[in-house]
């Protein structure tokens, strides 16, 4: 990709990976992009790097606007390879000897993702380095989502290089917040709920910081995605919403199923919640990835899971689901649990397990039915819908 002016003489650089569809596990189904950006002043600087395989389409970009040997400093703000993959190749091409300006946890990471000898600089929290007519000031955000994260802030053009803050696994032909529209949202609430969402009360403390600092933003430049120019402050009033958590009244029913007994169940439990004018949205994980699913259950109220007992356990794919939304934590959730079962019926029970592990408020027992259920059968999973419709806010 060729690169975009977004300041005077401040460059996006990024490539857009359009064929990368998991991200550890996340669903990338539009691609991504890995942002890199270049500030041409006394000092020419690169902020970030690009994946391995993108390394030197960043540097074609760079040479387009200056010779690549003419860099004299990075900026480091993320040591995951996504971001630094490229790092080796541009600073065999740089120079080898070019200060990397990096956290200093960054330092520790960087020198044991890589083996060569770099020229380190650590910076300290809200340190400045004056590049000629700009001055950078870098903000620690440790554990945003890294030990080693930060933010790169040019104070002149009041622009956030904000790594993996605030952004979007998005690849499209627009560069900018207000060439998508509101559909860019949803993008970046899925990468909050799958990416930052275990790190909410940090980001609580970071926009706080940012507030009392006083720093006027006119554009965020994230790693992933668009950047956001039109109304940065939407972005961040989104975050402090998604980190907020607060319920709305909408239940997500997230189950599978062998021989769809428990798919019956969850679909009678949908049915009722919405007749008890509760919006419900049922989620077979065979068919919706666990990310779209974490993305639902982010704002709402309830969160039911079903499981079929397969060889005294949870049905696989309920397992997996179960250990990866443990991992984000998510708050303020009321739970139960369902099931089919032939002759033991032990799923409830450990999927129960797993939401007091989580701190859910579990609001019954869960209900079992063996084989195959019957209208009859049915009616616990109807009253479990409204016992559960009866607690969410309104």
């Amino acid at each position: 990709m060729k690169p975009i002016e977004i300041a005077k003489d401040v460059y996006w650089l990024g490539v857009v990976d359009w064929n990368v569809r998991d991200f550890h596990g996340y669903s990338t189904y539009q691609g991504s992009t890995y942002n890199s950006f270049l500030i041409v002043d006394e000092k020419i600087t690169l902020i970030d790097a690009v994946k391995k395989e993108f390394a030197d389409e960043l540097l074609e970009s760079i040479s387009h606007i200056v010779d690549p040997k003419k860099i004299d400093f990075v900026v480091s703000n993320h040591t995951e390879m996504d971001h630094t993959g490229g790092l080796p190749r541009v600073m065999h091409r740089i120079g080898e000897d070019k200060p990397i300006y990096c956290s200093k946890m960054g330092q520790k990471n960087l020198s044991k993702h890589f083996l060569q000898k770099w020229n380190y600089q650590p910076v300290e929290n809200a340190g400045e380095l004056s590049i000629g007519k700009r001055t950078l000031t870098f903000l620690e955000t440790r554990m945003v989502h890294w030990p080693d994260s930060m933010f790169t802030y040019l104070k002149e053009e009041k622009i956030l290089f904000s790594s993996d803050g605030f952004g979007q696994h998005y690849a499209g032909p627009e560069r900018f917040d207000d060439q998508v529209g509101d559909a860019i949202m949803e993008h970046a609430k899925k990468y909050f709920a799958n990416i930052l969402l275990l790190y909410a009360p940090l980001i609580l403390k970071l926009i706080e910081k940012i507030t009392e600092m006083g720093l006027e933003i006119d554009m965020i430049c994230p790693d992933h995605g668009v950047m956001w120019r039109q109304d940065p402050a939407k972005i961040i009033n989104a975050y402090v919403g998604w980190c907020d958590q607060k319920p709305k009244r909408k239940a997500v029913i997230v189950y599978d199923t062998m021989w769809h007994s428990t798919e019956k169940m969850a679909e009678t439990i949908a049915e009722t919640f919405i007749e008890e004018g509760v919006p419900a949205i049922p989620m077979k994980l065979r068919e919706c990835h666990r990310s779209d699913v974490i993305t639902e259950i982010i704002d709402a109220g309830a969160v039911i899971v079903g499981s079929p007992t397969l060889n005294n356990g949870l049905f696989p794919t309920v397992a997996d689901f179960l250990t990866y939304m443990k991992g984000l934590k998510p708050l303020n959730k009321v739970a139960a649990a369902f099931g089919s079962f032939g002759w033991s019926g032990e799923a409830v029970k450990l999927i129960n397990q797993e939401l007091e592990v989580m701190k859910f408020d579990v609001v019954d027992p869960g209900v079992r039915i063996q084989y195959v259920p019957n209208e009859e059968s049915l009616e616990p999973c109807r009253e479990l819908a409204r016992k559960i419709a009866k607690v969410l806010p309104d």
